[in-house]
């Protein structure tokens, strides 16, 4: 079970972006994430009349690695680790390991 899902609140915890809190959006392979506004990187671009689209400088998010993340609890407003708790009936729901409360998405 991948610890930190689309959409959760994260604070970045190493690299140049370190300290900045935004929002995943999404998932690139097992180990990467693509999270709002870290990482950007300036992208020189073709235009491409077929898709109506304009060439020149475009920045864009690049995958970080999760382990350079860390999900935000708004409860205490630092970053927290992640554990998961399994349900009698086999479910497995994520917790902040801090105060054990559930994550909501």
């Amino acid at each position: 079970m991948n610890k930190i899902h689309k959409g959760d609140e994260v604070i970045v915890i190493a690299g140049a972006d370190k300290g900045r809190r935004a929002k995943v959006l999404g998932r690139h392979g097992t180990e990467h994430l693509i999270v709002e506004g870290v990482n950007l990187v300036k992208r020189h671009t073709r235009p491409n009349p077929m898709r109506n689209e304009n060439g020149g400088i475009v920045s864009k998010e690049m995958p970080v690695h999760q382990s350079n993340v860390a999900i935000f609890n708004p409860a205490t407003g630092k970053a927290d680790r992640v554990g998961v708790r399994v349900a009698e009936d086999g479910a497995k729901t994520r917790v902040f390991r801090s105060s054990g409360e559930e994550i909501k998405v």
